[in-house]
């Protein structure tokens, strides 16, 4: 399925979803390269939220940019499968071999905000991420490890604590809604 009818076909639970949703739709309209990190403005991106089979806790690494706990997830960098990239990103930045979509669609969508900063000694310009997320599942029992170049921690938190552990308030409002939405999936495997 292509990008665009992936994010056509997901049902905004909210205004914010709503808005982003259209928003996302007109960067795919008029930026031929929004999945690209060259289009400096916006670029999609893509997220998991990595819950454990039973559902109590989150996979979470300490970002190295952001100086905060954050989702594992990362840039499309051309590539329009953004759930592939979510799993791969996840893989690569907390070490986790095993992981699986709970459900192949669109968890949940966000523009985010990104502060200008350094990477990897090149500056980068603050810019937009068109995230779209997905829920993941993997087992709370495997080993995990930190990639340092991204990032100096990773751990799973109690599904309550999760948001509370991020530093950045704007992402506690989008770690929270991801947490409410785990109702919708109490009792499926």
């Amino acid at each position: 399925m292509r990008l665009r009818e992936i994010i056509e076909g997901f049902a905004p639970r909210c205004a914010q979803e709503r808005e982003d949703r259209r928003m996302m739709l007109w960067y795919l309209d008029h930026f031929p390269d929004a999945l690209l990190r060259t289009n400096e403005t916006a670029h999609f991106s893509a997220s998991g939220w990595v819950v454990n089979p039973g559902r109590d806790r989150i996979l979470m690494l300490y970002h190295n940019i952001y100086n905060s706990w954050s989702w594992p997830g990362g840039h499309a960098d051309g590539e329009e499968d953004l759930l592939g990239v979510a799993l791969r990103e996840v893989k690569e930045e907390t070490g986790i071999a095993r992981v699986r979509p709970v459900s192949q669609a669109l968890y949940s969508l966000e523009i985010l905000t990104v502060n200008a900063h350094f990477k990897r000694g090149k500056y980068v310009v603050p810019h937009l991420h068109l995230n779209l997320t997905y829920l993941l599942e993997a087992d709370d029992a495997q080993a995990v490890h930190s990639k340092p170049d991204e990032n100096s921690a990773v751990r799973w938190f109690p599904l309550a604590e999760a948001p509370e552990a991020s530093s950045e308030p704007e992402m506690r409002v989008v770690y929270r809604k991801l947490n409410e939405r785990l109702k919708e999936f109490e009792g499926k495997p």
